[in-house]
């Protein structure tokens, strides 16, 4: 059974990081393009970041939204079979369930039409 699980969210005050984990059931993360998104309450669900498959020739092409780059970053551990998103200098705005997803490829992946979603984690910014 395919499965994706978030795990490392939590409630932390302005400026502080965090580290979210997507950690893949029954398939091998490296062999897909593994997107990060939330949604907070009210609001519609918003693209983060992607990491596209790896390849004989080269490893997956990170991609980070302009409304988070320098802040969020994207990495994965084939050996954990783990995508980790690196949240920085959180803001309340940041609030949101995050969510990862993962499909084929990272082509208009800020649309959000992954076939396969995680549960979410909740992230919580508040002082």
């Amino acid at each position: 059974q395919v499965q994706l699980v978030e795990s490392g969210g939590g409630l932390v005050q302005p400026g502080d990081s965090l580290r979210l984990s997507c950690v893949a059931y029954g398939f091998s993360l490296e062999y897909y393009a593994i997107g990060w998104y939330r949604q907070a309450p009210g609001k519609e669900r918003e693209g983060l970041s992607c990491i596209s498959r790896d390849v004989p020739t080269r490893v997956g092409t990170k991609y980070v939204a302009d409304s988070v780059k320098g802040r969020f970053t994207i990495s994965r551990d084939n050996a954990e079979n783990t995508v980790y998103l690196h949240l920085n200098s959180l803001k309340p705005e940041d609030t949101a369930v995050y969510y990862c997803a993962a499909d084929s490829t990272c082509v208009d992946y800020e649309l959000g039409y992954f076939g396969s979603w995680g549960q979410g984690t909740q992230v919580t910014v508040s002082s």
